[in-house]
Protein backbone atom coordinates (compact mmCIF):
# COMPACT_ATOMS: atom_id res chain seq x y z
CA UNK A 1 0.00 0.00 0.00
CA UNK A 2 1.72 3.29 -1.02
CA UNK A 3 2.35 6.13 1.77
CA UNK A 4 1.47 9.71 0.45
CA UNK A 5 3.34 12.38 2.07
CA UNK A 6 1.25 16.24 2.40
CA UNK A 7 1.25 18.93 4.70
CA UNK A 8 -0.94 20.72 7.41
CA UNK A 9 -0.02 23.95 8.96
CA UNK A 10 -1.17 24.41 12.85
CA UNK A 11 -2.31 28.02 13.94
CA UNK A 12 0.97 28.78 15.15
CA UNK A 13 2.31 28.28 12.02
CA UNK A 14 4.02 25.19 12.73
CA UNK A 15 4.19 22.51 9.84
CA UNK A 16 3.03 19.15 9.92
CA UNK A 17 4.09 15.91 8.21
CA UNK A 18 1.06 14.33 7.20
CA UNK A 19 0.98 10.75 5.65
CA UNK A 20 -1.49 8.68 4.33
CA UNK A 21 -2.62 5.37 3.14
CA UNK A 22 -5.89 4.16 1.22
CA UNK A 23 -8.30 7.18 0.09
CA UNK A 24 -11.21 8.55 1.74
CA UNK A 25 -14.50 6.59 0.62
CA UNK A 26 -17.90 6.13 2.16
CA UNK A 27 -17.12 2.53 3.15
CA UNK A 28 -14.24 3.51 4.09
CA UNK A 29 -13.89 4.79 7.54
CA UNK A 30 -10.86 7.36 8.22
CA UNK A 31 -8.74 5.88 11.09
CA UNK A 32 -6.03 8.75 12.25
CA UNK A 33 -3.22 7.21 13.98
CA UNK A 34 -1.27 9.57 16.74
CA UNK A 35 2.03 8.37 17.64
CA UNK A 36 4.36 8.71 20.99
CA UNK A 37 7.26 9.50 22.51
CA UNK A 38 10.14 9.66 21.18
CA UNK A 39 8.52 7.39 18.04
CA UNK A 40 7.39 9.39 14.60
CA UNK A 41 4.45 8.17 12.20
CA UNK A 42 6.60 5.26 11.63
CA UNK A 43 5.52 3.34 14.45
CA UNK A 44 2.57 3.14 13.18
CA UNK A 45 3.27 1.65 9.49
CA UNK A 46 2.79 -1.91 10.51
CA UNK A 47 -0.68 -1.73 11.42
CA UNK A 48 -1.51 1.35 9.07
CA UNK A 49 -0.68 -1.11 6.04
CA UNK A 50 -3.19 -3.51 7.30
CA UNK A 51 -5.92 -1.13 8.35
CA UNK A 52 -5.88 0.38 5.17
CA UNK A 53 -6.94 -2.69 2.74
CA UNK A 54 -10.70 -1.35 3.90
CA UNK A 55 -9.84 2.25 5.85
CA UNK A 56 -8.74 5.51 4.74
CA UNK A 57 -5.31 5.59 7.24
CA UNK A 58 -3.89 9.13 8.53
CA UNK A 59 -0.97 9.75 10.48
CA UNK A 60 1.41 12.60 11.26
CA UNK A 61 4.61 13.27 12.70
CA UNK A 62 3.70 15.73 15.81
CA UNK A 63 5.26 19.04 16.41
CA UNK A 64 8.87 18.14 17.54
CA UNK A 65 9.14 14.52 16.03
CA UNK A 66 10.01 13.21 12.32
CA UNK A 67 9.55 15.86 9.38
CA UNK A 68 7.15 18.54 11.25
CA UNK A 69 9.18 21.34 12.83
CA UNK A 70 10.89 21.59 15.71
CA UNK A 71 9.56 24.97 18.08
CA UNK A 72 12.46 25.09 21.00
CA UNK A 73 9.77 26.90 23.04
CA UNK A 74 8.36 24.92 25.94
CA UNK A 75 4.96 26.67 25.78
CA UNK A 76 4.63 25.60 21.99
CA UNK A 77 4.26 21.87 23.47
CA UNK A 78 1.07 22.67 25.31
CA UNK A 79 -1.73 20.28 25.03
CA UNK A 80 -3.90 23.25 23.97
CA UNK A 81 -1.11 23.26 21.12
CA UNK A 82 -1.14 19.70 20.24
CA UNK A 83 -5.28 19.77 19.89
CA UNK A 84 -4.94 22.50 17.79
CA UNK A 85 -2.44 20.24 15.13
CA UNK A 86 -4.60 17.25 15.47
CA UNK A 87 -7.29 19.62 14.17
CA UNK A 88 -5.36 21.34 11.50
CA UNK A 89 -4.60 17.67 10.43
CA UNK A 90 -8.03 16.45 10.13
CA UNK A 91 -9.08 19.97 8.23
CA UNK A 92 -5.58 19.03 5.57
CA UNK A 93 -6.37 15.16 5.14
CA UNK A 94 -9.94 13.95 6.49
CA UNK A 95 -13.30 14.22 4.52
CA UNK A 96 -15.36 17.22 6.12
CA UNK A 97 -18.18 15.30 6.40
CA UNK A 98 -17.79 12.06 8.36
CA UNK A 99 -16.51 12.04 12.18
CA UNK A 100 -12.67 10.15 12.27
CA UNK A 101 -11.49 7.36 14.42
CA UNK A 102 -9.03 8.06 16.48
CA UNK A 103 -6.07 5.54 17.31
CA UNK A 104 -3.33 6.82 19.81
CA UNK A 105 -0.22 5.73 21.66
CA UNK A 106 1.97 6.60 24.87
CA UNK A 107 2.06 10.51 24.36
CA UNK A 108 -0.07 10.69 21.40
CA UNK A 109 -3.00 9.13 23.36
CA UNK A 110 -2.02 11.51 25.99
CA UNK A 111 -2.54 14.88 23.68
CA UNK A 112 -5.36 12.86 22.03
CA UNK A 113 -7.42 12.81 25.28
CA UNK A 114 -7.62 16.73 24.93
CA UNK A 115 -9.64 16.54 21.75
CA UNK A 116 -11.69 13.58 22.68
CA UNK A 117 -12.37 15.18 26.30
CA UNK A 118 -12.42 19.11 24.74
CA UNK A 119 -15.04 20.72 22.84
CA UNK A 120 -12.72 22.16 20.00
CA UNK A 121 -13.56 19.22 17.61
CA UNK A 122 -17.05 17.77 18.93
CA UNK A 123 -18.67 16.55 16.55
CA UNK A 124 -15.69 15.46 14.63
CA UNK A 125 -14.45 12.50 16.33
CA UNK A 126 -16.21 9.19 16.28
CA UNK A 127 -14.45 6.68 18.42
CA UNK A 128 -10.81 6.73 20.29
CA UNK A 129 -8.69 3.70 21.06
CA UNK A 130 -6.22 4.87 23.48
CA UNK A 131 -3.06 2.32 24.30
CA UNK A 132 -0.94 3.20 27.19
CA UNK A 133 -1.20 7.07 27.25
CA UNK A 134 -3.97 7.68 29.94
CA UNK A 135 -5.75 11.48 30.03
CA UNK A 136 -3.39 13.28 32.37
CA UNK A 137 -6.71 15.28 34.21
CA UNK A 138 -7.80 12.13 35.05
CA UNK A 139 -4.66 10.11 36.47
CA UNK A 140 -4.39 13.78 38.65
CA UNK A 141 -8.08 12.23 40.05
CA UNK A 142 -7.09 8.97 40.47
CA UNK A 143 -3.73 10.14 42.53
CA UNK A 144 -6.17 12.25 44.41
CA UNK A 145 -8.66 9.63 44.75
CA UNK A 146 -6.28 7.25 45.82
CA UNK A 147 -4.77 9.38 48.92
CA UNK A 148 -8.22 11.20 50.26
CA UNK A 149 -9.38 7.61 50.42
CA UNK A 150 -6.19 5.64 51.40
CA UNK A 151 -6.53 1.82 51.33
CA UNK A 152 -3.84 -1.04 51.55
CA UNK A 153 -4.16 -2.12 47.90
CA UNK A 154 -4.77 1.43 46.68
CA UNK A 155 -1.47 2.96 48.34
CA UNK A 156 0.51 -0.02 46.64
CA UNK A 157 -1.09 1.17 43.40
CA UNK A 158 -0.11 4.68 44.22
CA UNK A 159 3.41 3.49 45.16
CA UNK A 160 3.99 1.07 41.53
CA UNK A 161 2.63 3.59 39.43
CA UNK A 162 5.38 5.95 41.00
CA UNK A 163 8.06 3.88 40.65
CA UNK A 164 6.87 2.92 37.14
CA UNK A 165 6.90 6.85 36.46
CA UNK A 166 10.51 7.64 37.77
CA UNK A 167 11.99 8.73 34.27
CA UNK A 168 9.19 11.84 34.35
CA UNK A 169 11.56 13.69 36.95
CA UNK A 170 14.75 12.52 34.84
CA UNK A 171 13.33 14.39 32.26
CA UNK A 172 12.54 17.63 34.10
CA UNK A 173 16.22 17.96 35.07
CA UNK A 174 18.61 20.32 32.74
CA UNK A 175 21.74 19.47 30.83
CA UNK A 176 22.19 15.76 31.82
CA UNK A 177 18.76 13.74 29.61
CA UNK A 178 19.49 15.88 26.13
CA UNK A 179 23.12 15.28 26.60
CA UNK A 180 22.19 11.53 27.04
CA UNK A 181 20.08 11.48 24.12
CA UNK A 182 22.07 13.17 21.17
CA UNK A 183 25.02 10.66 22.47
CA UNK A 184 24.76 6.87 23.35
CA UNK A 185 21.01 6.79 23.97
CA UNK A 186 19.72 7.71 20.45
CA UNK A 187 22.21 5.17 18.97
CA UNK A 188 21.38 2.46 21.36
CA UNK A 189 18.04 2.55 21.39
CA UNK A 190 17.15 0.00 18.71
CA UNK A 191 19.37 -2.73 20.95
CA UNK A 192 17.29 -1.02 24.00
CA UNK A 193 14.04 -1.74 22.55
CA UNK A 194 14.53 -4.98 21.29
CA UNK A 195 16.22 -6.20 24.79
CA UNK A 196 13.37 -4.88 27.10
CA UNK A 197 10.20 -5.03 25.33
CA UNK A 198 10.89 -7.57 22.51
CA UNK A 199 10.57 -5.38 19.57
CA UNK A 200 12.44 -6.42 16.49
CA UNK A 201 15.28 -4.41 16.11
CA UNK A 202 15.42 -2.05 13.17
CA UNK A 203 17.81 1.53 12.36
CA UNK A 204 16.91 4.14 14.19
CA UNK A 205 15.47 7.53 12.67
CA UNK A 206 17.76 9.71 11.81
CA UNK A 207 15.69 11.94 14.23
CA UNK A 208 15.60 10.52 17.01
CA UNK A 209 18.08 12.60 18.87
CA UNK A 210 16.23 15.72 18.05
CA UNK A 211 12.88 14.12 18.71
CA UNK A 212 13.80 12.67 22.14
CA UNK A 213 15.21 16.52 23.01
CA UNK A 214 12.16 17.68 22.06
CA UNK A 215 9.79 15.45 23.27
CA UNK A 216 10.80 15.97 26.88
CA UNK A 217 9.16 19.58 26.32
CA UNK A 218 5.80 17.65 26.07
CA UNK A 219 6.38 16.54 30.06
CA UNK A 220 7.55 19.93 30.91
CA UNK A 221 4.96 21.69 29.35
CA UNK A 222 2.03 19.62 30.42
CA UNK A 223 3.18 17.13 33.59
CA UNK A 224 2.94 19.01 36.60
CA UNK A 225 0.25 21.63 35.68
CA UNK A 226 -2.20 19.03 34.51
CA UNK A 227 -1.69 16.67 37.69
CA UNK A 228 -1.46 19.49 40.41
CA UNK A 229 -4.96 20.96 38.83
CA UNK A 230 -6.62 18.48 37.10
CA UNK A 231 -9.82 19.65 35.35
CA UNK A 232 -12.89 17.96 34.99
CA UNK A 233 -12.85 16.23 31.65
CA UNK A 234 -16.06 13.68 31.16
CA UNK A 235 -16.28 12.64 27.52
CA UNK A 236 -19.45 11.22 25.43
CA UNK A 237 -16.85 9.57 22.58
CA UNK A 238 -16.88 5.68 22.61
CA UNK A 239 -13.59 4.83 24.10
CA UNK A 240 -11.67 1.45 23.70
CA UNK A 241 -8.93 1.25 26.09
CA UNK A 242 -6.29 -1.53 25.29
CA UNK A 243 -3.76 -2.08 28.66
CA UNK A 244 -0.75 -3.48 28.01
CA UNK A 245 -0.25 -6.00 31.17
CA UNK A 246 3.54 -5.72 30.64
CA UNK A 247 3.74 -1.95 30.57
CA UNK A 248 6.92 -0.96 31.77
CA UNK A 249 5.72 2.81 32.44
CA UNK A 250 2.11 2.58 32.85
CA UNK A 251 0.82 0.39 35.31
CA UNK A 252 -2.40 -1.68 34.72
CA UNK A 253 -3.93 -0.38 37.67
CA UNK A 254 -3.80 3.47 36.83
CA UNK A 255 -4.45 2.95 32.77
CA UNK A 256 -7.37 0.85 33.77
CA UNK A 257 -9.36 2.71 36.64
CA UNK A 258 -8.15 6.54 35.67
CA UNK A 259 -10.62 7.09 33.06
CA UNK A 260 -14.24 5.28 34.24
CA UNK A 261 -15.29 8.05 35.98
CA UNK A 262 -15.24 9.89 32.96
CA UNK A 263 -15.83 7.80 29.96
CA UNK A 264 -19.93 6.65 30.32
CA UNK A 265 -18.83 4.42 26.59
CA UNK A 266 -15.91 2.62 27.55
CA UNK A 267 -14.43 -0.82 26.65
CA UNK A 268 -11.98 -2.26 28.04
CA UNK A 269 -9.14 -4.67 26.72
CA UNK A 270 -6.48 -6.72 28.34
CA UNK A 271 -3.36 -7.21 26.11
CA UNK A 272 -0.58 -9.17 27.10
CA UNK A 273 2.13 -6.93 25.67
CA UNK A 274 4.84 -4.30 26.54
CA UNK A 275 4.74 -0.65 26.37
CA UNK A 276 5.43 -0.63 22.37
CA UNK A 277 2.73 -3.05 21.57
CA UNK A 278 2.53 -1.17 18.20
CA UNK A 279 5.63 -2.90 17.30
CA UNK A 280 5.01 -5.82 19.05
CA UNK A 281 1.82 -7.01 18.57
CA UNK A 282 0.24 -5.00 15.10
CA UNK A 283 -2.17 -7.41 14.15
CA UNK A 284 -4.00 -7.91 18.00
CA UNK A 285 -3.71 -4.35 17.59
CA UNK A 286 -4.90 -3.72 13.93
CA UNK A 287 -8.13 -6.31 14.38
CA UNK A 288 -9.44 -4.78 17.67
CA UNK A 289 -9.34 -1.51 16.02
CA UNK A 290 -11.33 -2.94 12.76
CA UNK A 291 -13.98 -4.49 15.38
CA UNK A 292 -14.43 -1.08 17.34
CA UNK A 293 -14.82 1.00 14.32
CA UNK A 294 -17.16 -1.37 13.01
CA UNK A 295 -19.36 -1.47 15.88
CA UNK A 296 -18.79 1.98 16.58
CA UNK A 297 -20.19 2.51 12.98
CA UNK A 298 -23.55 0.76 13.82
CA UNK A 299 -22.09 -2.97 12.93
CA UNK A 300 -22.81 -5.87 15.52
CA UNK A 301 -20.01 -5.89 18.48
CA UNK A 302 -17.54 -8.75 18.02
CA UNK A 303 -17.91 -11.10 21.09
CA UNK A 304 -14.29 -10.12 22.28
CA UNK A 305 -15.41 -6.49 22.17
CA UNK A 306 -18.81 -7.18 23.54
CA UNK A 307 -16.64 -8.99 26.95
CA UNK A 308 -14.56 -5.84 27.10
CA UNK A 309 -17.25 -3.54 27.31
CA UNK A 310 -17.42 -1.64 30.77
CA UNK A 311 -20.72 -2.00 32.31
CA UNK A 312 -22.39 -0.61 35.82
CA UNK A 313 -22.40 -3.04 38.59
CA UNK A 314 -26.59 -3.57 37.75
CA UNK A 315 -26.02 -4.63 34.47
CA UNK A 316 -22.91 -6.54 35.48
CA UNK A 317 -24.71 -8.37 37.79
CA UNK A 318 -28.11 -9.20 35.12
CA UNK A 319 -25.49 -10.43 32.14
CA UNK A 320 -24.32 -14.53 32.59
CA UNK A 321 -21.33 -14.91 33.73
CA UNK A 322 -20.07 -16.59 30.40
CA UNK A 323 -21.96 -14.48 27.67
CA UNK A 324 -19.92 -13.87 24.47
CA UNK A 325 -18.15 -17.09 25.25
CA UNK A 326 -17.05 -19.34 22.84
CA UNK A 327 -16.49 -22.97 24.39
CA UNK A 328 -15.56 -25.68 23.00
CA UNK A 329 -15.97 -29.10 24.56
CA UNK A 330 -14.65 -32.84 23.22
CA UNK A 331 -16.48 -35.98 24.26
CA UNK A 332 -19.14 -34.06 24.99
CA UNK A 333 -22.05 -36.60 23.83
CA UNK A 334 -22.72 -38.18 27.36
CA UNK A 335 -21.27 -38.30 30.84
CA UNK A 336 -18.81 -35.62 32.17
CA UNK A 337 -18.34 -33.94 28.54
CA UNK A 338 -22.24 -33.49 28.00
CA UNK A 339 -22.62 -31.97 31.60
CA UNK A 340 -19.81 -29.50 31.31
CA UNK A 341 -21.03 -28.19 27.66
CA UNK A 342 -24.88 -27.93 29.45
CA UNK A 343 -23.46 -26.33 32.44
CA UNK A 344 -21.27 -23.60 30.37
CA UNK A 345 -24.37 -23.19 27.89
CA UNK A 346 -26.52 -22.48 31.42
CA UNK A 347 -24.08 -19.87 31.95
CA UNK A 348 -24.90 -18.17 28.46
CA UNK A 349 -21.87 -19.89 26.67
CA UNK A 350 -21.82 -20.77 22.70
CA UNK A 351 -20.81 -23.86 22.69
CA UNK A 352 -18.72 -26.29 20.25
CA UNK A 353 -19.99 -29.88 20.99
CA UNK A 354 -17.69 -32.53 19.63
CA UNK A 355 -17.90 -36.16 20.01
CA UNK A 356 -16.67 -39.06 17.93
CA UNK A 357 -20.77 -40.03 17.73
CA UNK A 358 -22.15 -37.49 15.68
CA UNK A 359 -25.30 -37.82 16.76
CA UNK A 360 -24.72 -37.60 20.61
CA UNK A 361 -22.58 -34.14 20.14
CA UNK A 362 -26.01 -33.47 18.06
CA UNK A 363 -28.24 -34.44 21.25
CA UNK A 364 -25.69 -32.32 23.31
CA UNK A 365 -26.54 -29.21 21.10
CA UNK A 366 -30.03 -29.33 20.74
CA UNK A 367 -30.05 -29.66 24.87
CA UNK A 368 -27.24 -26.93 25.49
CA UNK A 369 -29.34 -24.52 22.72
CA UNK A 370 -32.26 -24.85 25.43
CA UNK A 371 -30.77 -22.22 27.71
CA UNK A 372 -30.67 -19.25 24.99
CA UNK A 373 -27.03 -19.30 23.07
CA UNK A 374 -26.92 -21.53 19.78
CA UNK A 375 -24.80 -24.94 20.43
CA UNK A 376 -23.15 -26.71 17.45
CA UNK A 377 -22.34 -30.12 16.76
CA UNK A 378 -19.24 -31.97 15.75
CA UNK A 379 -18.11 -35.42 14.97
CA UNK A 380 -14.81 -35.95 15.24
CA UNK A 381 -12.30 -38.43 16.51
CA UNK A 382 -9.56 -36.42 18.61
CA UNK A 383 -6.88 -39.14 18.10
CA UNK A 384 -6.53 -38.25 14.56
CA UNK A 385 -4.42 -35.36 13.62
CA UNK A 386 -5.74 -34.69 10.21
CA UNK A 387 -9.06 -34.68 11.57
CA UNK A 388 -8.68 -32.52 14.64
CA UNK A 389 -6.52 -29.98 12.48
CA UNK A 390 -9.27 -29.81 10.24
CA UNK A 391 -12.21 -29.74 12.97
CA UNK A 392 -10.19 -26.39 14.44
CA UNK A 393 -10.10 -24.69 11.47
CA UNK A 394 -13.90 -25.11 10.88
CA UNK A 395 -14.74 -24.30 14.42
CA UNK A 396 -12.38 -20.98 13.78
CA UNK A 397 -13.98 -19.63 10.31
CA UNK A 398 -17.15 -20.89 10.95
CA UNK A 399 -17.62 -19.43 15.16
CA UNK A 400 -14.40 -17.68 15.54
CA UNK A 401 -11.20 -18.62 18.34
CA UNK A 402 -12.50 -20.38 21.58
CA UNK A 403 -12.01 -18.83 24.58
CA UNK A 404 -12.68 -21.91 26.59
CA UNK A 405 -11.47 -25.05 25.23
CA UNK A 406 -12.16 -28.38 27.39
CA UNK A 407 -10.41 -31.69 26.15
CA UNK A 408 -12.56 -34.12 28.08
CA UNK A 409 -12.14 -36.97 25.52
CA UNK A 410 -11.39 -39.95 26.82
CA UNK A 411 -11.78 -44.09 27.11
CA UNK A 412 -10.78 -46.56 29.69
CA UNK A 413 -8.80 -49.08 29.41
CA UNK A 414 -8.06 -52.10 32.16
CA UNK A 415 -6.33 -55.39 32.83
CA UNK A 416 -2.58 -56.63 33.38
CA UNK A 417 0.42 -54.82 31.60
CA UNK A 418 1.55 -57.81 29.81
CA UNK A 419 -1.45 -58.52 28.33
CA UNK A 420 -1.93 -55.14 26.65
CA UNK A 421 -1.04 -55.33 23.15
CA UNK A 422 0.63 -52.39 20.99
CA UNK A 423 -2.71 -51.51 18.96
CA UNK A 424 -4.21 -51.33 23.03
CA UNK A 425 -1.56 -48.88 23.75
CA UNK A 426 -1.61 -46.80 20.52
CA UNK A 427 -5.56 -46.78 21.11
CA UNK A 428 -5.48 -45.65 24.44
CA UNK A 429 -2.83 -43.03 23.94
CA UNK A 430 -4.40 -41.61 20.99
CA UNK A 431 -7.71 -40.91 22.36
CA UNK A 432 -6.52 -39.99 26.70
CA UNK A 433 -3.04 -38.10 25.44
CA UNK A 434 -2.83 -37.23 21.93
CA UNK A 435 -6.39 -36.07 21.50
CA UNK A 436 -5.23 -33.52 24.72
CA UNK A 437 -2.02 -32.87 22.45
CA UNK A 438 -3.96 -32.27 19.33
CA UNK A 439 -7.00 -29.61 21.25
CA UNK A 440 -4.30 -27.98 22.77
CA UNK A 441 -1.67 -27.54 20.02
CA UNK A 442 -4.50 -26.34 17.96
CA UNK A 443 -7.06 -24.81 19.88
CA UNK A 444 -3.85 -23.08 22.09
CA UNK A 445 -2.34 -21.44 19.09
CA UNK A 446 -5.42 -20.11 18.01
CA UNK A 447 -5.43 -18.06 21.23
CA UNK A 448 -2.03 -16.94 21.05
CA UNK A 449 -2.78 -15.45 17.93
CA UNK A 450 -5.87 -13.62 19.05
CA UNK A 451 -3.64 -12.03 21.81
CA UNK A 452 -6.85 -12.07 24.10
CA UNK A 453 -5.54 -15.32 26.48
CA UNK A 454 -8.08 -18.19 27.09
CA UNK A 455 -8.51 -21.34 28.92
CA UNK A 456 -7.79 -24.75 28.06
CA UNK A 457 -9.05 -27.17 30.60
CA UNK A 458 -7.67 -30.81 30.20
CA UNK A 459 -9.72 -33.73 31.94
CA UNK A 460 -7.51 -36.02 33.74
CA UNK A 461 -7.60 -38.44 36.72
CA UNK A 462 -7.22 -39.43 39.92
CA UNK A 463 -5.37 -42.50 38.13
CA UNK A 464 -2.72 -39.71 37.25
CA UNK A 465 -1.10 -40.17 40.45
CA UNK A 466 -2.82 -43.21 42.28
CA UNK A 467 -0.93 -46.03 40.80
CA UNK A 468 -2.40 -49.37 40.46
CA UNK A 469 -1.32 -53.00 38.95
CA UNK A 470 -4.64 -53.01 37.10
CA UNK A 471 -4.49 -49.82 34.52
CA UNK A 472 -1.22 -49.38 33.68
CA UNK A 473 -2.09 -47.98 30.24
CA UNK A 474 -4.65 -46.02 31.69
CA UNK A 475 -2.77 -44.48 34.24
CA UNK A 476 0.24 -43.38 32.25
CA UNK A 477 -2.06 -41.55 29.56
CA UNK A 478 -4.00 -39.51 32.34
CA UNK A 479 -0.97 -38.70 34.19
CA UNK A 480 0.48 -37.32 30.54
CA UNK A 481 -1.88 -35.37 30.79
CA UNK A 482 -1.57 -34.12 33.90
CA UNK A 483 1.85 -33.29 33.23
CA UNK A 484 1.40 -31.51 29.72
CA UNK A 485 -0.88 -29.21 31.83
CA UNK A 486 1.24 -28.36 34.07
CA UNK A 487 4.46 -27.71 31.44
CA UNK A 488 1.60 -25.48 29.27
CA UNK A 489 0.67 -23.59 32.79
CA UNK A 490 4.25 -22.24 32.40
CA UNK A 491 4.47 -21.50 28.68
CA UNK A 492 1.40 -20.22 28.29
CA UNK A 493 0.98 -18.30 31.18
CA UNK A 494 2.73 -14.82 29.54
CA UNK A 495 0.12 -15.04 26.58
CA UNK A 496 -2.84 -14.98 28.99
CA UNK A 497 -3.68 -18.35 28.60
CA UNK A 498 -4.90 -21.02 31.68
CA UNK A 499 -4.04 -24.29 32.11
CA UNK A 500 -6.09 -26.41 34.36
CA UNK A 501 -5.89 -30.42 34.61
CA UNK A 502 -9.05 -31.89 36.26
CA UNK A 503 -8.82 -34.93 37.88
CA UNK A 504 -12.64 -35.96 38.48
CA UNK A 505 -12.10 -39.43 40.57
CA UNK A 506 -15.03 -42.09 40.34
CA UNK A 507 -17.68 -40.37 38.63
CA UNK A 508 -21.02 -42.25 37.44
CA UNK A 509 -20.72 -42.17 33.82
CA UNK A 510 -20.96 -44.88 31.06
CA UNK A 511 -17.09 -45.11 30.78
CA UNK A 512 -17.24 -47.82 33.68
CA UNK A 513 -19.42 -49.89 31.28
CA UNK A 514 -17.43 -48.86 28.24
CA UNK A 515 -13.86 -49.74 29.28
CA UNK A 516 -12.12 -52.69 27.96
CA UNK A 517 -9.85 -54.87 29.98
CA UNK A 518 -6.99 -56.70 28.42
CA UNK A 519 -6.48 -59.93 28.07
CA UNK A 520 -10.41 -60.82 29.28
CA UNK A 521 -12.74 -63.36 27.40
CA UNK A 522 -16.11 -62.02 26.14
CA UNK A 523 -17.66 -63.47 28.85
CA UNK A 524 -15.27 -61.84 31.85
CA UNK A 525 -15.49 -58.52 29.51
CA UNK A 526 -19.35 -58.50 30.17
CA UNK A 527 -19.38 -59.36 33.34
CA UNK A 528 -16.34 -56.47 34.60
CA UNK A 529 -18.39 -54.48 32.97
CA UNK A 530 -21.61 -55.05 34.76
CA UNK A 531 -19.75 -54.96 37.90
CA UNK A 532 -18.16 -51.65 37.65
CA UNK A 533 -21.30 -50.18 36.56
CA UNK A 534 -22.79 -51.57 39.58
CA UNK A 535 -19.83 -49.64 41.60
CA UNK A 536 -20.01 -46.64 39.71
CA UNK A 537 -23.78 -46.57 40.73
CA UNK A 538 -23.75 -46.95 44.47
CA UNK A 539 -20.64 -44.25 44.56
CA UNK A 540 -23.35 -41.85 42.94
CA UNK A 541 -20.92 -39.35 41.85
CA UNK A 542 -22.87 -37.12 38.85
CA UNK A 543 -20.84 -35.86 36.35
CA UNK A 544 -22.85 -31.93 36.96
CA UNK A 545 -20.18 -31.97 40.01
CA UNK A 546 -17.11 -32.19 37.69
CA UNK A 547 -18.58 -29.50 35.29
CA UNK A 548 -19.33 -27.39 38.00
CA UNK A 549 -14.86 -28.19 39.00
CA UNK A 550 -14.72 -27.47 35.15
CA UNK A 551 -16.37 -24.25 35.63
CA UNK A 552 -14.38 -23.34 38.92
CA UNK A 553 -10.91 -24.39 37.09
CA UNK A 554 -11.45 -21.69 34.33
CA UNK A 555 -13.08 -18.64 36.77
CA UNK A 556 -10.50 -18.88 39.42
CA UNK A 557 -7.48 -20.35 37.06
CA UNK A 558 -6.81 -23.31 39.09
CA UNK A 559 -3.35 -25.49 38.05
CA UNK A 560 -5.04 -28.69 39.56
CA UNK A 561 -8.69 -29.45 40.18
CA UNK A 562 -9.45 -33.55 42.01
CA UNK A 563 -13.28 -33.38 42.38
CA UNK A 564 -14.48 -36.39 44.33
CA UNK A 565 -13.44 -37.16 47.97
CA UNK A 566 -10.65 -40.01 46.78
CA UNK A 567 -9.37 -37.90 44.06
CA UNK A 568 -8.54 -35.22 46.75
CA UNK A 569 -7.21 -37.99 49.58
CA UNK A 570 -5.24 -39.72 46.31
CA UNK A 571 -3.80 -36.13 45.23
CA UNK A 572 -2.65 -35.81 49.33
CA UNK A 573 -1.43 -39.54 49.94
CA UNK A 574 0.97 -39.16 46.23
CA UNK A 575 2.29 -36.33 48.09
CA UNK A 576 2.74 -36.76 52.04
CA UNK A 577 2.71 -40.94 51.66
CA UNK A 578 3.66 -42.45 48.33
CA UNK A 579 4.62 -45.27 50.12
CA UNK A 580 1.15 -46.39 51.27
CA UNK A 581 0.42 -46.14 47.27
CA UNK A 582 2.43 -48.00 46.10
CA UNK A 583 1.30 -50.93 48.17
CA UNK A 584 -2.17 -50.20 47.71
CA UNK A 585 -1.41 -50.47 44.04
CA UNK A 586 -0.44 -54.58 44.71
CA UNK A 587 -4.01 -55.08 44.84
CA UNK A 588 -5.98 -56.30 41.85
CA UNK A 589 -8.54 -54.37 41.01
CA UNK A 590 -10.76 -55.72 38.46
CA UNK A 591 -14.39 -55.63 39.46
CA UNK A 592 -14.47 -59.31 39.40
Amino acid sequence: MTERQSWATAPDGVRLAVFEWGVPAPDRPTVVLVHGYPDTHAVWRPIARLLAEDHHVVAYDVRGAGASDKPRRTAAYTLAKLEADLGAVLDAAAPADRPVHLVAHDWGSIQTWESVTGTALQGRIASFTSVSGPCLDHVGHWFRSKLRHPTPRGLVQLTRQQLHSWYIGWFHLPLLPPLLWRTALAKSWPALLEAVEGVPRGEASPTLPTDAVRGMLLYRANMLPRLSRPRQRPTDVPVQLVVPQKDLYVTPALAGQAPRPFVPHLWQRQLRAGHWAPLTHEGVLARWVREFVAHVDGGPAAPGLERAQVRDAAAQAQRPEFASTLVVVTGAGSGIGRATALAFAERGANVVAADVDGGSAARTAELASLFGPQAYPYAVDVSDAAAMEAFAKEVQAAHGVPDVVVNNAGIGLGGAFLDHTTADWERVLGVNLMGVVHGCRLFGEQMKQRGEGGHLVNIASAAAYLPSRTLSAYASSKSAVLMLSECLRGELAGEGIGVSAVCPGFVNTNIAGSTRYAGATAEEQARYAANAQRAYRRRNFPPERVADAVLRAVREDRPVVPVAAEARIGLALSRYAPGLLRRIARRDLTPR
